[in-house]
């Protein structure tokens, strides 16, 4: 019988409570988190258990930080990147989050960090955008340009990534300063 299974994620920015509840549901088939791995979740066969999953974002944690969320009634489940975190907990748990001024602090925090990447991925493209033009008129060798085109389309793509949990997460504070 296979003894690990591997699910999609909806991306944590965009789908976070249906992830989590997808498994929560995973859990009730004894189907329980194991570790994040790129795009998903991989989940190990086990007995079936009531757990609700909760998600956190902390820059090296450290000890004090995982015993905080134990005394509260949550387990450490794994951890990616140093930074997310992921627990769980029995039903009726009370959530990590529960107010709406720590879900903005938090949602503040995470917009700041994929920020962070998406403006450097900016700042890199202008400057081959720049190298470009400089081989458009003779500048730079013909080269640099096709070079950089290459560089610039492939930093495009890579925008992706931090340019659109960072709308996500921008939409959710607009979302939450509406209420």
């Amino acid at each position: 019988m296979k003894k690990t299974k591997y699910i999609l994620s909806g991306g944590i920015a965009f789908t976070e409570q249906e992830d989590l509840q997808k498994l929560s549901d995973y859990a009730k088939k004894g189907w329980l988190l194991d570790r994040m791995v790129f795009f998903g979740y991989a989940l190990k066969k086990g007995k079936p258990q009531e757990l609700q999953y909760s998600l956190d974002f902390q820059e090296h944690a450290d000890d004090e930080y995982f015993l905080l969320f134990k005394e509260a009634g949550w387990q450490h489940v794994c951890s990616t990147g140093n930074a997310m975190h992921i627990f769980s907990a029995l039903p009726g748990t009370k959530p990590i989050y529960s107010d709406v001024e720590t879900i903005v602090d938090r949602y503040k925090r995470e917009k700041h960090s994929v920020g962070k990447a998406a403006l450097s991925i900016l700042v890199a493209m202008v400057f081959l955008l720049l190298f470009d033009v400089m081989s458009l008129y003779g500048w730079l060798p013909k080269a640099v340009g096709t070079i950089t085109e290459i560089l610039v389309a492939t930093l495009t793509v890579l925008l992706v990534f931090p340019g659109l949990p960072y709308l996500a997460y921008q939409r959710k504070l607009k979302k939450l300063s509406n209420t």
